[in-house]
């Protein structure tokens, strides 16, 4: 059993987290900004912890990771406004780095996007160009951190159920692929030492999950 601490608890993806990997055993701290959405992230098995990334420091973010054996990033702004975007995509999810290192939190799992890059592309008029920018700019800190970590970058998330099958590859092009299967993988890395220092780009497909990441 672990201790893994989930930031953005209240996010689709990570209900669907919590859920999985406190059925399998774990102790799961969900960290949320809204107090409201507590007794729905307690339903799955988490823990629900009331914290603002967007407004906390380093230090303060520590304290409340200290202890555990895993992160997992899984929040966002939602776009629509790009100040925001950096704010929470960029600047408080590097802030979740550091904090992650001054905690002894070695494991870190991103979830990311299928093209995040720093030459991702995006037009600087297109609305998803701050996102774009945010993401890339966490990943790459990320890469440069001590930190144990793991990208991954799903394509585009549908609320399709799970199928527990997905596909990966150097040069797989963008598809889909269900928040539920997000979650499936995000705890399959957990467990997967071999998938420390890699980004990984998925999308549903054919092969079962385990046997896919394996395939790397």
């Amino acid at each position: 059993m672990s201790r893994i601490a989930i930031i953005g608890g209240h996010g689709k993806v990570a209900l669907h987290l919590s859920r999985l990997l406190s059925g399998q055993g774990h102790q799961v701290s969900s960290l949320i900004r809204n107090p409201e959405h507590a007794a729905e992230v307690a339903g799955t098995g988490a823990t629900p912890v009331v914290a603002d990334v967007e407004q906390l420091g380093i230090e303060e973010l520590a304290t409340r990771i200290e202890g555990h054996d895993a992160l997992i990033w899984s929040a966002g702004a939602g776009g629509g406004n790009p100040a925001r975007t950096y704010a929470v995509d960029r600047d408080a999810a590097i802030r979740s780095m550091d904090a992650a290192q001054e905690a002894g939190v070695s494991r870190y799992v991103m979830i990311s996007y299928f093209g995040a890059r720093l030459d991702h592309g995006v037009p600087r008029e297109d609305p998803f160009h701050a996102y774009a920018e945010a993401k890339a700019a966490a990943d790459s800190y990320l890469e440069g951190t001590f930190l144990s970590w793991t990208i991954l970058g799903p394509s585009a998330l549908t609320l399709d159920p799970g199928t527990g099958r997905i596909e990966v590859g150097e040069d797989l092009a963008p598809g889909r692929v269900s928040r539920q299967d997000v979650a499936r993988v995000a705890a399959a890395v957990l467990d997967m030492p071999e998938t420390v220092g890699r980004f990984i780009a998925f999308n549903n497909g054919d092969t079962p999950i385990d046997q896919a990441l394996r395939s790397l």
